[in-house]
């Protein structure tokens, strides 16, 4: 099930779930919890969790307005700009995170969070990062309509480059 959420009370759960998703350790896990919860604080933020019945947290996504102010905007704005593609960080609705547990992953949990937080979005585009690689996530997101915006995109810290993408909204079914 698919639902609005307070991620904010429930950021360890969602966190844990992002653990296992893209392997990260518990110092990372430390590091984004404050982030995330910076992010949550935002008037324009929105957050839905896929759950089971019993409500174990499976899945979620979460986004905002962007603002070319964030962190995330003025990292990626040289690779846009570079691309002529800039002009994407206005007016579009940011998917900040998207994870589904492996074992969740292939059931349309994540076309369903994704596209359930965008068709609430006033802004008529989304933007996002994934990691540049041939993955399942990479796979969805154009399945939804996003394209290459740039890439390879370097993030510090980020071992692994990564590519941001954009798409009008709504996104395709």
């Amino acid at each position: 099930m698919v639902e609005p959420a307070d991620l904010a009370a429930h950021v360890d759960e969602a966190l844990a779930v992002q653990a296992v998703a893209f392997g990260l350790g518990p110092e990372e896990v430390a590091i984004r919890r404050q982030i995330v919860l910076r992010h949550l604080a935002d008037p324009g933020a929105r957050a839905l969790t896929a759950h089971t019945p019993g409500g174990r947290i499976v899945g979620f996504v979460y986004g905002l307005p962007n603002d070319r102010g964030h962190w995330w905007s003025s990292v990626v704005q040289p690779y846009l700009r570079r691309e002529g593609n800039d002009g994407w960080l206005d007016d579009s609705f940011v998917i900040t995170e998207l994870h589904v547990l492996p074992d969740f992953q292939g059931r349309g949990l994540g076309r369903a969070l994704i596209t359930a937080l965008t068709d609430a979005a006033s802004e008529p585009r989304s933007i996002l990062s994934a990691i540049d690689a041939d993955t399942p996530a990479r796979h969805l997101y154009h399945a939804l309509g996003y394209r290459d915006l740039a890439r390879p995109v370097h993030f510090p810290s980020a071992a692994r480059p990564y590519a941001v993408m954009g798409a009008p909204l709504p996104l395709l079914r």
